[in-house]
């Protein structure tokens, strides 16, 4: 989980500088940049954070320092969203959540399976995250013999063979790929014929499916090695 941000000293009301901070209505109003959804959910985040402080208003200010980005580039995500603050106000905390969340899709519930319980599936069913975010896991696969018939934080763990059977009977349209890179791809093939709608590959593999099925990318090593590169050109004296 997360760890919340100590609290920093307040800061002032934005100015209405977009239309964004101009009025409590929540209403999306075109696409949303990519780089823009990344930053969204870390709004979130710390929009929660600010909620347990006790806080129900904060400013682009406010969020852009709590994550390292300018206030111009809060306003400018947040405007993608429609008319979300007030003017002299800046944002309320809870409208501000519940328009972020309308927009990332997690306003409602996800039924979620993972494949796969070793050391990282394993520890993915035991992440408490999920379910506050909606997202509940109602299954997990396995081709293990030892491991079929167990549960981990009461997620049941099924052989693999049931896969298409029980996304059916459960009404799963999200699944967790948490398999070695040479068994990604068949599996995800599989998923995608069960109109499975998005998958969460955790796998070293880049996957290949119908567009009916989104894909997204968690590859640790690869976020590790980008970590070093900064390091490196920080220690190196380079700028960024």
């Amino acid at each position: 989980m997360p760890t919340p941000h100590p609290p920093g000293p307040p800061a002032p009301p934005d100015p209405p500088e977009s239309p964004s901070e101009a009025s409590g209505d929540a209403m999306p109003v075109g696409p949303i940049p990519s780089a823009a959804v990344g930053r969204l959910s870390l709004y979130l985040r710390e929009l929660r954070h600010l909620s347990r402080e006790g806080l129900s208003s904060t400013s682009s200010h406010e969020l852009g320092r709590r994550l390292g980005v300018s206030a111009a580039v809060v306003r400018r995500d947040l405007a993608c969203l429609g008319q979300l603050g007030r003017r002299g106000v800046g944002y309320d905390v809870a409208a501000l959540c519940e328009g972020i969340r309308a927009a990332l899709g997690v306003d409602q519930t996800w039924n979620v399976a993972l494949v796969g319980t070793g050391s990282l599936g394993t520890a993915l069913l035991r992440y408490r995250g999920f379910a506050e975010q909606g997202f509940r896991l109602l299954a997990a696969f396995d081709i293990r013999p030892e491991r079929i018939g167990g549960q981990v934080e009461g997620v049941p763990i099924l052989d693999l063979r049931e896969l298409e059977a029980t996304i059916a009977a459960r009404g799963i349209t999200l699944a967790i790929l948490a398999v070695p890179a040479d068994a990604a791809q068949g599996i995800a093939d599989r998923l995608a014929r069960c109109s499975i709608a998005g998958i969460l590959n955790f796998a070293p593999v880049t996957l290949r499916v119908g567009r009916s099925t989104c894909i997204a990318n968690v590859d640790l090593a690869s976020e590790l090695q980008q970590l070093s590169f900064a390091v490196v050109r920080r220690t190196s004296g380079f700028p960024g």
